[in-house]
């Protein structure tokens, strides 16, 4: 029994999130940060009984990142996660080694509770549904009902079950094998923020008037937007000129609606949408029908399954998989850095849930869009020093008739409200030397003590060792 309950404490990375750990470090987060703003002030007691209340019940987040001989791989998590009151920018890295092992961590500022997720666990939609659990568990609490569920909360709770099969590989075979296109795109430059900053600036337009926009040119918001922010990297960063590179937007794109799964660990596909500016003459209207007609061609179930047999095939290939992990991570770091220049900026939108997105000095500038009724919200997240090209594209909303009202932590182009806490900025030492310490500390001071609980687990027959053997040998 003790060897079984064993063997369901680990689980292999989902397809896409097998990137991941290869790639994240402080400068390249891969974390993603979504929100919730409530009406009062945070309780930070009954937020932090909240997320221990119902971890237990959700499998995908309540793991810590262990490396095998060939992957990574999740093993459960025993510890308890800490609830802090936020006071650094968004999105950084979340050290493995750090933050009792989570691979997310939950912070409150003033009445904003924010849930940050390293990619490799989960997804945008698998994201929500945690958030959705740890609100509504403390809007409970905060109410006074601490025992029992009403049949709202039993429906929502069976309707947020956290599956965690590769849904990649059940659809592995749906499509004909298309690999990426890695010719590389124009690339965005500007100076940079000391390490660890960042600068976020939300832009606030009303759907309505935005959607009259849109029936005007005959398209949908997110042709529009994904069109206009073409239009303004050309604009401001390459003069109105032609250009030699093309600028591509990456758009990721949310599986579950095409191949019908519920899973919760990660299942999206990217595609670029991007256009190269050979005539410096072509008119807006132009370029999005352009735009539009790329987004309807490429964002098609068969398109995008000839993107996850790609993806799959990769990984089944025996010579790849057997080759040790030590030498895996340069080699996924160079695709991925070929595959990373083939775009200019990420443009997301996973719906009525406010999302910013980390970036660093390779991926400079991403942009998030949330609709909640009659309100949008366009949100940069960026590590320049300046907010050109966000300025340029909200300069281009309003030349259409789009008002935009603004908030952020940028010195000269937000309205500031206390929406961030004050962050004072701390260079860190070239090299990284103060954080590899850190995390040597970690490590050593975690050695002694998971040394003797393995070995009481093997003496006592509660952990087999031919498990063992598969959990870190896994191929």
């Amino acid at each position: 029994m003790g060897q079984k309950r064993w063997k369901n404490r680990w689980r292999r990375l989902d397809n896409t999130a097998k990137i991941f750990p290869v790639i994240a470090n402080e400068n390249v987060s891969q974390v993603f940060r979504i929100s919730v703003t409530l009406k009062e002030p945070v309780d930070p007691e009954l937020l932090s009984r909240a997320l221990e209340e119902i971890l237990p019940e959700i499998r995908n987040f309540r793991v810590k990142m262990r490396r095998g001989l060939f992957w990574y791989y999740f093993e459960e998590n025993d510890r308890i996660p800490q609830v802090k009151r936020e006071n650094t920018y968004p999105c950084r890295f979340i050290d493995p080694h750090g933050n009792q092992r989570f691979l997310f961590r939950v912070t409150y500022y003033e009445k904003r509770i924010n849930l940050e997720v390293f990619h490799a666990l989960t997804d945008g939609l698998g994201a929500v549904n945690f958030l959705k659990c740890l609100i509504r568990q403390y809007l409970r609490l905060a109410a006074g009902v601490s025992e029992g569920m009403t049949q709202d909360d039993e429906k929502a709770r069976n309707q947020e079950v956290f599956h965690v099969q590769d849904s990649y590989l059940e659809h592995g075979e749906d499509g004909k094998p298309r690999s990426y296109s890695s010719k590389p795109a124009y690339q965005l430059e500007g100076h940079y923020l000391p390490l660890g900053s960042g600068q976020v600036l939300h832009g606030y337009v009303p759907v309505s008037r935005l959607k009259t926009v849109c029936k005007q040119h005959g398209v949908s918001i997110t042709k529009y937007l994904a069109a206009a922010l073409i239009w303004a990297i050309w604009q401001e960063y390459l003069g109105g000129r032609s250009s030699r590179r093309a600028v591509v937007l990456n758009l990721p794109i949310n599986l579950r609606a095409f191949f019908g799964s519920d899973t919760m660990a990660n299942f999206f596909a990217v595609t670029m949408i991007g256009w190269l500016f050979r005539n410096p003459d072509i008119p807006f209207e132009v370029l999005l029908k352009k735009v539009s007609s790329q987004m309807d061609s490429k964002i098609d179930k068969d398109k995008l399954a000839e993107s996850i047999a790609y993806n799959v095939s990769n990984e089944k290939k025996w010579y790849l998989r057997a080759i040790p992990l030590f030498l895996k991570v340069p080699a996924l770091s160079l695709v991925f850095r070929l595959k990373d220049r083939a775009y200019t900026m990420t443009l997301s939108n996973i719906g009525p849930v406010h999302l910013m997105i980390g970036v660093s000095r390779r991926q400079p500038v991403k942009c998030a869009v949330c609709a909640y009724k009659d309100e949008m919200v366009i949100t940069f997240t960026s590590v320049f020093a300046d907010s050109r090209l966000q300025k340029q594209f909200f300069r281009k909303l309003k030349a259409d008739g789009v008002p935009v009202r603004f908030e952020g932590n940028e010195l000269s182009a937000a309205a500031k409200r206390d929406i961030y806490p004050r962050v004072r900025k701390v260079l860190i030492r070239r090299g990284g030397a103060e954080e590899k310490a850190t995390r040597m500390a970690k490590q050593v001071g975690n050695t002694g003590m998971g040394a003797a609980k393995e070995i009481r687990d093997y003496v006592s027959g509660r952990r087999s060792w031919r498990e063992e053997l598969r959990r870190r040998l896994h191929i």
